[in-house]
């Protein structure tokens, strides 16, 4: 029998688990039980606290074996989220609190869900329009006929990967690479494995340094604590991150000319326009926030607005009318499951923080660890509980930090994922794409490696971007 050895990231995340549980009585024994003056409970160990950590616990464990159970993620998540304020509801005036209380807090954490809600969906909406008008296709195309090797395959799906996802998001980047990986793999598993990797990698590291690369930058940016262009700040650092583990994985890549593929796509009517719109979008999007003050997710529904008048005059002007361009097929096609996922994390994690836990972690992370140390923990934390959750976690204990250590947990938070293949999006997303070729235990082997480029893009920004520590 061949032993099985804990990769350090899984070791260290086990660590923090118990030391948070084990600490949670201290915690409670150390403060009076009641509201603090944040508004939340201080539950400590009552039976009400203690079984909505276990509600959810079970909720994430269904979400984290949902490519052995297929079970949509969604779905635990929205009924964890639901019993959890049940319990909220049940508890809630032992402590003084009313309706109006629960009330109060339910609207602000729908708040948060309702701007993140519409910023995603239109985005999404104008991905599934570039889907349509085949623009991700004419990509897919140039790169299976370019006659590169696999090794030059190998390098520029994750450089495309990379520049991709900062607009495209993590999870569309990852897609689109992999079919363009499996395209040109054919039979070579060996070549589709690393390859995903590379791409999860380099999506992920990609989307760290924009707002719209990720949920959790987004997250960030709509909080405020980061301010648009200061996201680019981190552009070197993702860059290393990307770089350390490709080039290290570079000469196992074998070193034959994929098979050639005759194939022919051309972009549909509308397709430049679309990607012109999409730009527009964005500009409004940062415009808005940082002129007039105005959330984000006013350009983005702007923009989508402009998006589906330019749809209705693709399906009813010109000689060559396109009666099939239907801009609502692309809001069903958006990724639903993802939208409800945030809906459950938010509500769930809110729940939690309602009940005084977040405080307490908080308490031992940035108090007793410190803000390096508690922010290189998130990293490593979302490569298993996955980083919205974490992230939205983090955001709502509201830590005392500079702007250095705010652009340090958004860095760990978006590329720690890459460490497991259930970690990011773009991992779970590439395992259905590239089924039986990449998997979960095929990534973890190259886990030491991805580990590496995540401590090189950590030094990086301690390197690069001394000037943000105490502002």
């Amino acid at each position: 029998m061949t032993k099985r050895f804990i990769p350090l990231s899984l070791a260290a995340f086990s660590s923090f688990i118990i030391t948070s549980f084990l600490s949670l009585p201290a915690f409670a024994s150390a403060a009076a039980e009641g509201v603090t003056k944040t508004g939340n409970l201080d539950v400590g160990m009552h039976w009400a606290g203690i079984l909505a950590i276990v509600v959810f616990v079970i909720a994430y464990a269904f979400v984290l074996a949902e490519e052995f159970t297929h079970m949509r993620k969604s779905k635990p998540v929205i009924l964890g989220a639901g019993f959890i304020w049940l319990i909220i509801g049940f508890v809630a005036p032992q402590y003084g609190v009313d309706k109006e209380g629960i009330h109060h807090a339910l609207v602000h954490n729908l708040t948060e869900y309702a701007a993140l809600l519409l910023f995603l969906l239109a985005a999404m909406t104008y991905i599934g329009a570039l889907t349509d008008r085949n623009v991700f296709a004419v990509i897919r195309m140039k790169l299976v006929l370019s006659g590169m090797s696999l090794r030059k395959l190998f390098w520029a799906t994750g450089i495309l990967a990379f520049f991709l996802s900062p607009i495209a998001d993590n999870l569309t980047t990852a897609l689109v690479m992999g079919t363009v990986i499996m395209a040109v793999g054919q039979n070579n598993a060996k070549f589709i494995t690393m390859g995903c990797i590379n791409v999860v990698c380099a999506a992920n590291a990609g989307g760290a340094f924009s707002p719209f690369g990720d949920i959790t930058t987004l997250m960030v940016w709509q909080a405020g604590q980061v301010e648009f262009f200061q996201f680019f700040a981190l552009f070197i650092p993702s860059l290393v991150c990307f770089l350390v583990p490709a080039a290290i994985m570079t000469p196992f890549i074998p070193k034959a000319n994929p098979e050639t593929v005759d194939e022919v796509v051309r972009m549909k009517k509308g397709a430049k326009i679309i990607i012109a719109l999409g730009f527009l979008t964005i500009a409004m999007a940062v415009t808005f926030e940082n002129v007039l003050g105005i959330p984000p997710f006013i350009g983005m529904m702007t923009g989508l607005s402009l998006l589906m008048l330019t749809a209705w005059f693709i399906r009813h002007t010109g000689i060559n009318k396109d009666r099939n361009f239907d801009i609502f097929k692309s809001v069903q096609s958006a990724e639903w499951d993802t939208l409800l996922f945030f809906y459950g994390v938010i509500f769930c994690v809110g729940g939690l923080g309602y009940l005084g836990y977040l405080h307490s972690v908080s308490e031992l992370l940035y108090t007793d660890w410190g803000a390096t140390g508690a922010n290189i923990a998130v990293g490593v934390a979302s490569a298993i509980v996955d980083n919205i959750p974490v992230m939205f976690a983090v955001l709502t204990m509201q830590p005392e930090m500079d702007h250095f250590q705010w652009l340090l947990v958004t860095l760990t938070a978006g590329v720690g994922g890459s460490m497991l293949s259930i970690g990011s999006a773009a991992g779970v997303g590439l395992m259905g794409v590239a089924r039986g070729y990449y998997t979960f235990f095929s990534h973890l082997k190259w886990t030491p490696v991805i580990l590496l480029g995540y401590a090189a893009a950590i030094g990086t920004h301690f390197l690069v971007n001394a000037a943000y520590i105490g502002h």
